[in-house]
């Protein structure tokens, strides 16, 4: 198939990859230009705009920053939308807001383009691996032409229903992980305080009920106080900012996901908001009198 992928950040820069390697034709193209590179030596064609990068595509994947930034690609000026083909489905895998992905489908829909909304949970490595959770929201028939793609970049790929339904599972997912994060940070301060091993606390835990794939693989990041990047601080408090924004829409009250989001907030404003999001470790181990 003749695949358009827009957006070569830490995420998608993998599942492009992914794409290119099960032997399809791949066009990328992203804002910072130079990220293209990396593709491009695989096999990629590298395009000047998203229009350019979406004429002839039977499929257009886009996963970038927010919201604003899925409308350019999608309907600005040099957007998708002037250069898709009739019949062309647009798979947004970013996180955005559900009501401005239905809008978004509403004006590609007059010019017979199809769009799904498929955000990902699985961080870097999920991407990388071709295992990520993909939450997808659209036309059915939409779906099963898209299914080949989607299975490539995903382990576990689910139709949850009507467009924009993938965000608001991702909202859900978004809250449920920010919650984990949090008690992550605080067990492992305590074990901390209390002198144990933490390698052992860790591996103890871990095949138990407590067990998450945030413990297994960010709790090091809390024993250690270091956060590299696998999920920023400053997207992951955008994503909860979408999910608080979607409850208070369905009157549903989010007092953990408002005190993780806060909490986020504090670390960006002290320039953290370039570090994982397990960085809330940070702000734990600090509270506690560790720092």
């Amino acid at each position: 198939m003749k695949i358009a992928f827009i957006g070569l950040g830490t995420m998608g820069i993998g599942m492009s990859l992914n794409i290119l390697k099960a032997g399809h034709e791949v066009t990328v193209h992203n804002r910072t230009r130079q990220k293209e590179e990396a593709v491009a030596k695989e096999g990629a064609t590298r395009a000047e705009s998203p229009k350019e990068a979406a004429s002839g595509a039977e499929i257009i994947v886009t996963i970038v920053s927010d919201t604003p930034d899925v409308e350019e690609v999608v309907l600005g000026a040099n957007g998708v939308i002037h250069g898709a083909p009739q019949g062309a489905i647009v798979i947004d895998m970013s996180t955005i807001s559900p009501a401005a992905t239905r809008q978004m489908a509403e004006e590609l829909s007059k010019k017979s383009i199809k769009m799904l909304d498929a955000p990902v949970s699985g961080g870097p490595e999920g991407a990388q691996n071709g295992t990520l959770a993909i939450m997808v929201g659209g036309d059915a028939a939409d779906f099963k032409k898209a299914l080949p793609i989607l299975d490539i970049m995903g382990k576990t790929v689910t139709h949850v229903g009507p467009i924009g339904a993938g965000q608001i599972t991702k909202a859900i997912n978004q809250i449920i992980i920010s919650g984990t994060y949090l008690s992550v940070a605080e067990g492992l301060t305590l074990g901390i305080k209390a002198g144990l091993d933490m390698k052992k606390v860790i591996a103890a835990i871990s095949g138990g009920a407590a067990s998450s794939w945030v413990l297994h693989n960010r709790g090091i990041n809390v024993v250690n106080n270091t956060y590299p990047v696998g999920f920023r601080v400053k997207l992951h408090h955008k994503d909860l900012g979408i999910a608080l924004d979607t409850g208070r829409d369905l009157n549903v009250t989010l007092p953990a996901a408002a005190l993780v989001a806060q909490i986020l907030n504090g670390l960006i404003a002290r320039g953290y908001g370039d570090d994982d999001v397990s960085a809330i470790g940070r702000t734990i181990r600090e509270q506690s009198g560790l720092e």
